[in-house]
């Protein structure tokens, strides 16, 4: 018998989750064990789990099919309506999304084709808003780095945009527009049988509420 979990967990997440969330988690529990093994592949829209053989899945809170187990990882999220300070120059901030129709917004492509749909919500009252713009991506970096160059206004988790915000490279719009909604969690199927070393990466994943003085 191992001391110690081995084996390889293999997770689909997007870049933003993979980023924030996943890699500080590996990057604490990895050295601890060193005959574990994650490969993590980045992809933009939804994957089938089961069909394309992951043992595990990060989708926000909302999206997790009823048959899935779902291990959250991290607090309620805010999404940004950012831009840069010369896009703003010769445009008004927007005061509602439907303002959003007179400005040059950043359209994220999913691989299915689609774009995503910009997705507000104040008072319980949800509001999606097809944009429009010179610029489309595949991928949230992207789309930051569009907003960052003046290409046009992006939506993006906070989080994200944080530091660009606080120093003034980037402006935040349309905060009162963007409620919190449930986080990122593991998915996986209920069915699945929990190998000690699939338990260890749920454990280090699970977001864990800081404690109030």
């Amino acid at each position: 018998m191992r001391e110690k979990p081995a084996g390889t967990v293999r997770i689909t997440t997007g870049d933003h989750q993979a980023k924030a969330i996943l890699m500080p988690a590996l990057a604490k529990q990895l050295p601890t064990y060193c005959d574990l093994h994650v490969a993590i592949s980045v992809n933009l829209g939804f994957v089938d789990i089961v069909a394309e053989r992951f043992d595990v899945g990060v989708r926000l809170g909302e999206t997790v099919a009823k048959d899935m187990v779902a291990v959250r990882i991290g607090p309620d999220m805010h999404m940004a309506v950012v831009g840069s300070p010369a896009h703003f120059e010769t445009r008004t901030r927007p005061r509602t999304p439907h303002d959003l129709a007179a400005h040059n917004c950043i359209g994220l492509r999913f691989p299915t084709g689609g774009i995503y749909l910009w997705e507000f919500e104040k008072n319980g009252h949800p509001l999606n808003v097809r944009i429009e713009g010179q610029l489309t991506v595949n991928n949230v970096p992207l789309a930051r780095q569009g907003a960052l160059d003046g290409l046009g206004l992006a939506f993006l988790p906070e989080e994200y945009v944080r530091p660009e915000i606080a120093y003034g490279d980037l402006l935040h719009v349309l905060a009162d527009w963007c409620d919190p909604f449930p986080d990122y969690h593991l998915n996986f199927p209920s069915r699945r049988q929990q190998s000690s070393v699939f338990a260890v990466v749920v454990d280090a994943m699970r977001w864990k509420p800081p404690a109030h003085s």
